[in-house]
This record gives structure tokens, C-alpha cells and sequence, in this order.
């Protein structure tokens, strides 16, 4: 697996890194473990004061950051800075909460004396994330499992090598002991075969593909080891009625076009109540149509680049084959000529089962429009997905809207606003979005021995 830095407005590669050896991958876990030993003995307290360091230390270096990530994955200047942002927030929030979290909770035996269920840590965690959100997969992942006790074996994406090692020199930076966290340019074989085998590792964390995710837990499951997976996402977007078309618009472009189209919660079926479906089309058509794909350190761009070629060419292959199976383009559909990996912000409406873009996740700038008749043929295909990550449901009745939200199969769904993020509030999907939660009071329970303290009746 090669590790490089190509810049995607371009297509210019820009650094080159080697994969690990084997033996550096077996000499990381032993540091690891090694290091286990020790961390986990550190008052709260005092990790606290490093991840508060941590959290200090993003914002200090924001610019420089940010622009890391608009080189390596093409993520707009200010939609970069804001990752950097709520990443600054996710480690603060694990410093402030971390020590109250691990008290766990009081039981009250019917054997009687004393009962707690504390937290404590596990051991050497293994991290695999992705490119889209090179510093906020991360963060959900290591903020909480460092503040535990448990120590870090990060393997990234291979396109955001230098986002990797400079959240590795953040660590170091901040204070933390140099093998709590250990950036790790690791081959799938390696994974597969050294680290996850390694009875010092407990867990593993990996935010992907399916296909990888299987992988993984396949691996950790014969290995007996626990796993978290945040995997894809076919996000409905359940639009009831028109009332509040201008504000409706204005979250479904930013829903699907934020990131460049390539986050698994983007909102992707825009499923529109048949009352409403000509007026929020005709918005939805022309605000798509507005977007002009741009330079992405301007810091006024709203869509940049792909990723990568590669991933640019996936799309318009789905794009291509649902309209030659008779989907209607009702805004782009094409990639750009020049360099780079662009193209443009789509709309493709009359898209039916025999075609890919109904089923798979595009992974991209492209929206789909679904017609229903009523909210029970709403639901009926909002929850035909395989996927269950996020979801929206937009109506002038709150009320209403939160009922029809209950009715969604996924681990989070939003009214009137698209799916977000938050330190505080848990992430995580059903179905084939994966299993285990981030964030919030759960995402450091996950990798915790949630240990039972008792004392007799006295």
C-alpha cells in the first residue's frame, strides 16, 4: 500500500512515504504495549491537562492545519478550518468529562452491600480511518480511548500520509508520552497479520468501506478481539411540504454538497411528498445548477475537488449508468476537463432499483430525488437501504416531523436540520453502517473494561 500525498485540484504528486516493515509494525505494538503499562497508571487529571494541550495546540495551528487537508483530499479552505475546529472540541470535551464518565454508575444488589460499574481501561487499540475527515476520525476515536488509559496504533489512509503524521507530532507536541500515540504506515496484510493477531491488542476502531469493515472484523473476530465500525451511509432526506421551501434548500445543498459530497452522514435520497416535490425540486435543480466547483484554498469555495481521480471516474460511472438506464439529469452530470479529480454538483431525478445509483452510496456531489405520494411511502423507502447512519426530516409541524423521524431505521436522525456532529452527542449507525457508537458519554465506553466493584452486606 503506497502512502503519497497527490494533490487532487491538480493531479501533481507531492510527497512520497514508504510502507512500514514488518518489523517496524512488530517494534510498534511492543511500544505500545510497553507504554500501556505506564499510562494507565496516570491520573486523570493529569491526562486531561495534555488533552487540553491537545485542544490548544489545533487551534493554535488552525491555518497550517487546515491547509494540510486541502492539499491532500481537496476539502474546501473554510470547510477545513471548521475541522479543525470541532476536532480542538472533541479533545477538550473528553479532558473536561473523561474522569466523571469513568465513575460509571452505582447498582444496588439484590444480594445487598455495595455495587459500581466503573470504566477502566483495555489496553493497545488499534485505529484505522479514512481520508474524508483525516483529523476528525481521529480525534472521535483517540480523544476518549487516550483519556481512558488505553494507548493508540493509528494506520490512515494512504492519501493523507502527512494528516497522519501530524497528528502524531500534535502528541508529542502536547506533552503525551511518545508511544501513547504511534502513527503507523501499515499494509492491509500487516493489519491483518501482526497487529491484530497481537495479544496486546484489544480493539479495533476502523471508519471505511464495507468491503474493508468485513475485512477487519473478520480478522478481529477470529482473533476474539472487539471492534467499533462507522461504515457507509445512504442518508434520506424526508421532505414533508414546501412551507419552508427556501430554508429546505438551503440544508439539502449544504447536506450533499459539504465535504465535497464525501461524508457518509451527506443527506443523498431527497425523498419529497408529492405535494411538495415540483416546488422543492425547482429550488433544489437551481441551487445545484448555482454551484460552481472552484479552487479550494479560496476561502470562499464551496465545492472543490474529489479525493482522487479514481474515486472522481466511480461516480461518473454510477451517474452514467443510471441515466442509460433513464434517470433525468435535472443539474450537471459531467466532470470537468482539466487536471485534477473534478466534476460537477449533480442532480439525477426518475432513478429506479435496476440502477446502481438507487442502491450504493455515492460517494460524491450527486443528489437523488425520490416522489413519494404519502409519509408511509416515505418511510417504506427511506428505510429500504441497507444502510442506516443518519437522516433528516424536514416539516413546518415539528411535531409531525419528529414523529415521522422515529420512524427511520438509523442511529441518528435530525429535524429540520441535516445530520450533524457534536462533542457531546453519540455517532454511529445500524444495519450495514456498522456497530458501536463515538462521541458523547457512549464513544468511551466502547474499548472500556466496564469493570463491577463489590462490597458485602456489612
Amino acid at each position: 500500500m503506497a502512502y503519497a500525498t497527490i494533490n487532487p485540484a491538480t493531479g501533481e504528486t507531492l510527497k512520497k512515504f514508504d510502507t512500514a516493515t514488518d518489523q517496524e509494525i512488530k517494534d510498534a505494538v511492543q511500544r505500545s504495549a510497553k507504554e500501556y503499562s505506564s499510562w494507565r497508571n496516570v491520573p486523570v487529571a493529569e491526562r486531561a491537562q495534555l488533552m487540553h494541550k491537545m485542544a490548544e495546540l489545533y487551534r493554535e495551528r488552525q491555518d497550517e492545519l487546515a491547509a494540510i487537508l486541502t492539499e491532500e483530499m481537496g476539502k474546501p479552505a473554510a470547510q477545513a478550518a471548521g475541522e479543525v475546529q470541532i476536532v480542538a472540541a472533541i479533545y477538550d470535551y473528553y479532558a473536561d468529562n473523561a474522569e466523571e464518565f469513568m465513575k460509571g454508575r452505582s447498582l444496588t444488589p439484590s444480594t445487598g452491600g455495595e455495587a459500581r460499574v466503573v470504566l477502566d481501561s483495555t489496553g493497545v487499540l488499534l485505529g484505522i480511518m479514512p481520508w474524508n475527515f483525516p483529523y476528525y476520525q481521529v480525534a472521535r476515536f483517540a480523544a476518549p480511548n487516550v483519556m481512558l488509559g488505553n494507548t493508540i496504533l493509528l494506520k490512515h489512509a494512504g492519501n493523507v500520509p502527512q494528516s497522519a503524521l501530524v497528528q502524531e507530532e500534535l502528541f508529542h507536541e502536547a506533552g503525551f508520552p511518545e508511544d501513547v500515540y504511534i502513527n503507523v504506515f501499515a499494509s492491509s496484510d500487516q493489519i491483518a497479520e501482526i497487529i491484530i493477531p497481537d495479544p496486546a491488542v484489544q480493539g479495533v476502531s476502523l471508519t471505511g468501506s464495507e468491503r474493508a469493515g468485513a475485512s477487519v472484523a473478520a480478522t478481529a473476530g477470529k482473533n476474539l478481539k472487539k471492534v467499533v465500525l462507522e461504515l457507509g451511509g445512504s442518508d434520506p432526506f424526508i421532505v414533508l411540504d414546501d412551507k419552508n421551501v427556501e430554508r429546505t434548500v438551503k440544508q439539502a445543498v449544504n447536506g450533499r454538497m459539504n465535504n465535497n459530497g464525501q461524508a457518509c452522514t451527506n443527506a443523498k435520497r431527497f425523498i419529497v411528498l408529492e405535494d411538495a416535490y415540483e416546488t422543492f425540486v425547482e429550488n433544489f435543480a437551481e441551487a445545484v445548477q448555482g454551484i460552481t466547483p472552484s479552487d479550494p484554498t479560496d476561502e470562499k469555495t464551496f465545492l472543490g475537488p474529489l479525493s482522487t481521480v479514481s474515486a472522481r471516474d466511480e461516480i461518473m460511472e454510477q451517474v452514467q449508468d443510471a441515466v442509460d438506464k433513464g434517470a433525468t439529469v435535472l443539474a450537471g452530470g459531467k466532470k470537468l476537463d482539466k487536471p485534477g479529480a473534478w466534476m460537477e454538483a449533480t442532480l439525477l431525478a426518475d432513478v429506479t432499483p435496476e440502477m446502481r445509483a438507487y442502491a450504493e452510496e455515492i460517494f460524491g456531489p450527486v443528489a437523488v430525488v425520490y416522489k413519494v405520494k404519502d409519509v408511509d411511502e416515505a418511510i417504506e423507502l427511506a428505510n429500504s437501504s441497507s444502510f442506516g447512519l443518519g437522516g433528516s426530516v424536514f416539516g413546518a409541524d415539528e411535531a409531525e416531523a419528529l414523529e415521522v423521524a422515529k420512524r427511520v431505521d438509523s442511529g441518528m436522525v435530525f429535524v429540520n436540520e441535516v445530520t450533524g456532529t457534536a462533542p457531546d452527542l453519540p455517532f454511529g449507525g445500524v444495519k450495514r453502517s456498522g456497530v458501536g457508537r463515538e462521541l458523547g458519554p457512549f464513544g468511551i465506553e466502547e474499548f472500556a473494561n466496564k469493570k463491577l466493584l463489590h462490597t458485602p452486606k456489612k
